[in-house]
C-alpha cells in the first residue's frame, strides 16, 4: 500500500485548509485511515482517525470542533477540512493505514505511511 498525502500549505491563522491522502496498491487490506503530525522539535502525534465505513471517528482534543475527517471509498482518499487553523497547528501532517478495524491511536499501531505535507499557519 502507497499513501500520497497532498494540499499543504501556507495557511493564516482563522483560515481553512483541506488535506487529502490518496491510498493505491493492495487497498483492499486498509480499514482505518488517519492522520498525526509532527511539530518541529516534537514527537509525532495523533491528529484524527476513520473507520472504513465513515461513520467512526475520533480525534485530537485541541481539534475536536474545528477539524473534520473524512473519506471517500470510491477514491481511496482520506481528507483532513482543518478550520479555524491555529499556529500551534503548524507541522508535518503524515497520513496512515492500519489493517485492524477498530481505531487507534499511536504511531506503532499503524502500518502504512504516507511521505508527509507541510503544513504552516501563520498568526
Amino acid at each position: 500500500v502507497q499513501l500520497q498525502a497532498s494540499g499543504g500549505g501556507l495557511v493564516r491563522a482563522w483560515e481553512s485548509l483541506r488535506l487529502s491522502c490518496a491510498a493505491s496498491g493492495r487497498t483492499v487490506s486498509i480499514s482505518v485511515m488517519a492522520w498525526f503530525r509532527q511539530a518541529p522539535g516534537k514527537e509525532r502525534e495523533f491528529v484524527a482517525a476513520v473507520n472504513r465505513s465513515g461513520v467512526r471517528k475520533e480525534y485530537e482534543d485541541s481539534v475536536k470542533g474545528r477539524f473534520t475527517i473524512s473519506r471517500d471509498n470510491a477514491k481511496n482518499t482520506v481528507y483532513l477540512q482543518m478550520n479555524n487553523s491555529k499556529s500551534e497547528d503548524t507541522a508535518v501532517y503524515y497520513c496512515a493505514a492500519r489493517r485492524h478495524t477498530y481505531l487507534a491511536i499511536c504511531v506503532s499501531d499503524h502500518n502504512h505511511w504516507g511521505q508527509g505535507t507541510l503544513v504552516t499557519v501563520s498568526s
